[in-house]
């Protein structure tokens, strides 16, 4: 099979099959593993610094069911987001990283790339200007390596304005409207459940990349790269880079 028609992986969440979500251990893992590619979700606390975090509150990865938004960075240090509802206690404790740090030691990995996703929730509490501005300048020095990635299309369209950031609009809904959108907005890359493409469909042409989430099956990722998708995004990148034809387009990072 010709390399060109081999997708990509991307380590969602890290390589959270194994590992708590969000992590440094978790992309520390998929980078050992081989992952070429990282996704990450990023929340804004209450005294304007980021850090890795899916949900607004730390419920489901800590058993805690204090929010973001009313919490600061040194506070936050004291909860654990080991997950032990999924993973036990074998990762206790483990703090939700600051996303400083974990762009600080990415760039100890120059052939990684990362999708930072900024959450929803935090753009409609603290208002869009000032949640991009302060995350805009966090990524600047580290914009070779990273892709600003979001639901919400006003936002990138703003990220855009700012200046040479590249930016993936991940689509609610696979429809005419979202298609118009992004022709306007002409993202690096769209990005989508494979479950909201028809599947007699080949996903739409244009001048940005497809990602679809979230497969497991090495197979079915093989097959949406022949129907043009160049990344595939997965929870489990260990067992997905144990396919031949996947690991080729692994990266060693040198370890």
């Amino acid at each position: 099979m010709n390399n060109a028609t081999i997708p990509q992986l991307v380590a969602h969440r890290g390589y959270m099959a194994h590992y708590p979500e969000n992590t440094w251990a978790a992309l520390q893992a998929a980078l050992e593993a081989g992952a070429c590619w990282l996704e990450f979700d990023v929340q804004m606390c209450a005294d304007g610094r980021f850090i890795l975090l899916h949900d607004a509150d730390f419920g489901r990865t800590g058993g805690d069911p204090r929010c973001v938004f009313t919490l600061d960075r040194p506070t936050l240090q004291g909860i654990s987001v080991h997950e032990p509802d999924r993973l036990g206690e074998r990762f206790f404790p483990t703090a939700a990283p600051g996303l400083e740090s974990v762009l600080q030691r990415l760039a100890t990995f120059p052939a990684a790339h990362a999708l930072v996703e900024i959450k929803d929730e935090s753009l409609e509490r603290w208002g869009m200007e000032k949640v991009l501005d302060a995350l805009l300048a966090l990524l600047a020095p580290f914009r070779q390596q990273c892709t600003l990635i979001a639901y919400n299309d006003a936002a990138l369209a703003y990220a855009q304005d700012q200046g040479d950031f590249r930016v993936g609009w991940v689509l609610r809904h696979y429809d005419q409207w979202h298609l118009e959108r992004a022709r306007q907005l002409q993202p690096r890359f769209l990005i989508c459940n494979e479950r909201k493409i028809p599947a007699e469909d080949t996903p739409w042409r244009g001048d940005w990349q497809w990602m679809l989430y979230d497969i497991t099956d090495p197979e079915q990722a093989l097959q949406w790269a022949a129907r043009g998708v160049t990344l595939v995004e997965t929870r489990d990148i260990g067992a997905m880079l144990q396919h031949p034809l996947l690991a080729r387009k692994a990266c060693r990072h040198g370890l």
